[in-house]
């Protein structure tokens, strides 16, 4: 998702490799201001024609399989004519809710899409498909529709996001801001502020409890939700040690004492009952709409996409904004205003597919202003594309939110999606669940994480990045 108004000497978005990603500081990669960023030359399987890279065939079809979400549908159908109007090309697009389940017998069979979205919960990570995609390098240098070198038009960083020893494995296409969200009409009614500590946020549970609401909900889906909210308030009390350990798959890293108080402050607020109950027996939209529809939570964590998911099943006059993680102390290594950013929305090319040049073409026009600033219209949400996104928003409360909360944050924004790359997959969403139910404790919390990490890090299939610390 994007953010308007960032300059190329701001601070953005810096990750240690796309799978365990943990970000420096904003401006740890930026260009030099003012000046282009440094770029190797287009690979070889460019054509040297600006409008038209990559030899896409005129009449030909770009087989793309993407996550199905109505939002994403909509887009795609903004994209379709442009890929006609240019090369009369078609763009055949197969929504699924599922896409591991799909695509992948169709990799083994040798006849994968030519363009896959992986997203959703049955996504296939990145690093697992490491061998069977292209490197993207070509897209991101080749020229946009504007006539513009697509790196330059890029936040500083973002590509890190999806690097693999120096190969950019996918394109992240959104920029996804973390935050605790909320409605800033309903906190003004009751003259409440968000929770900048957890001390806080059991004070507002109860005044919530007292207005017959509940601080959070959850759905069986989209529990570990409440593992990123922990995760980042750990990092943010013992700095990025905290993150590289996790990443890392260290022994005893869940054990750290950072993570054990989140995890702590997180029990707390369940054992009030100030979540909603029943969440792993509730579907995750329905969850949702529980906070943003019915307003009978007041804060929900998860990432920038949120208004564009909920769509029409958010309140009249709601005014959705963000609030960062709540720190454990006011002593934090990282300021409350430190953010978590992570990249979404990945799409990959693969090796095997029967149209590789139609797919990147069709990132290529993704990649375009135009079209950028369409996605974000569409979705409520930031793309990597800068200066897309007009200074309301295009209307959105949440937009405009997860821009000025990156902005804030500044060299204290961080990124992570470790836990997304590697194949905790299931088990974390049946851990969390069991945690936010009640039914475990933080001991057998942290064995169990503790244990699909040492599990992943044994697996020598599994290809690992080392974050520094």
């Amino acid at each position: 998702m994007y953010t308007p108004r960032f300059t190329t000497s701001r601070r953005v978005l810096t990750a240690a490799a796309g799978a365990t990603v943990l970000a420096l500081s904003l401006g740890a990669c930026a260009a030099t201001p003012g000046g282009p960023a440094e770029r190797p030359s287009q690979g070889s399987d460019t054509t040297g024609d600006a409008k038209n890279p990559f030899g896409v065939a005129a009449g030909s079809t770009v087989d793309a399989v993407i996550f199905d979400n109505a939002n994403n549908v909509a887009f795609f159908d903004t994209v379709t004519p442009t890929m006609q109007e240019l090369h009369e090309v078609d763009l055949k697009v197969t929504p699924s809710t599922q896409i591991a389940q799909q695509v992948q017998p169709r990799f083994v069979a040798g006849t994968p899409p030519d363009l896959l979205h992986s997203a959703g919960s049955g996504s296939i990570p990145v690093a697992s498909m490491l061998g069977d995609i292209e490197d993207l390098t070509s897209v991101t240098n080749a020229m946009n529709l504007n006539g513009e070198p697509i790196a330059d038009t890029l936040y500083p960083g973002v590509l890190d996001l999806a690097k693999y020893d120096g190969k950019l494995a996918a394109v992240n296409y959104s920029l996804n801001v973390h935050a605790m969200w909320y409605s800033k009409s309903m906190f003004d009614k009751y003259g409440w502020e968000a929770p900048k500590t957890w001390d806080e946020a059991m004070e507002l549970g109860a005044a919530a409890k007292k207005e017959g609401k509940y601080l959070f909900t959850w759905g069986k889906e989209g529990s570990a939700y409440y593992l990123s909210l922990a995760i980042d308030s750990a990092v943010k009390e013992g700095g990025r040690d905290v993150l590289a350990s996790l990443a890392n798959l260290e022994a005893d890293s869940w054990s750290q004492p950072e993570v054990q108080q989140s995890f702590a402050a997180l029990k707390e607020i369940v054992d009030a009952g100030y979540f909603i109950p029943g969440g792993a027996g509730t579907q995750f939209k329905a969850a949702q709409a529980q906070w943003s529809l019915k307003q009978e939570a007041l804060m929900y964590p998860t990432g920038s996409w949120i208004e564009g998911e909920m769509g029409d099943e958010i309140a009249d006059g709601f005014e959705m904004v963000g609030a960062p993680a709540p720190t454990i102390t006011t002593e934090s290594a990282l300021p409350y205003e430190a953010m978590r950013f992570a990249g979404g929305n990945r799409f990959v090319v693969p090796s095997d597919a029967a149209n590789a040049a139609g797919a990147k073409e069709t990132l290529r026009v993704m990649l375009s202003p135009d079209a950028a600033a369409e996605f974000s219209r569409i979705n409520k949400s930031l793309t990597i594309v800068k200066d897309t996104v007009p200074a309301d928003g295009f209307g959105s409360t949440s937009l405009v939110s997860a821009r000025d909360l990156l902005d804030t944050a500044g060299e204290n924004a961080f990124a992570w999606d470790f836990t997304d790359a590697y194949p905790f997959g299931d088990d974390k969403t049946r851990i969390w669940n069991d945690f936010l139910s009640g039914s475990i404790d933080v001991d057998t919390l942290t064995s169990e994480m503790q244990k699909l990490s040492d599990k992943i890090r044994e697996d020598d299939s599994i290809v690992k990045i080392k974050v520094g610390k």
